[in-house]
């Protein structure tokens, strides 16, 4: 049972390094909605999504598979997207 406990640690660590990451993520998502809206430029760029959607799959390693790691980010971009309409230069 021990080791069962020091992989839940190890795992709870990693997902407070993901949260950080994620927001850090959200905030540039944030910028990029700003600089959107004041240039007037659509928030919904697909072909950006399909780069970043390839990148992530080029550089997967595993042992999630590609599909996974699609179905993840995509979900990411989704709440980002979302984020960047909300983005009126206001700083919300």
């Amino acid at each position: 049972m021990d080791g069962l406990i020091g992989f839940r640690q190890r795992i709870d660590e990693i997902d407070e390094q993901l949260v950080a990451l994620l927001n850090a993520r959200a905030e540039q998502a944030q910028a990029i909605g700003r600089i959107k809206h004041a240039s007037g430029e659509a928030v919904y760029q697909p072909a950006r999504e399909a780069e970043v959607l390839a990148h992530v799959r080029q550089v997967n390693q595993g042992p999630l598979d590609d599909a996974a790691m699609t179905r993840l980010f995509e979900r990411i971009i989704d709440e980002a997207r979302r984020l960047e309409r909300l983005a009126d230069g206001s700083g919300r």
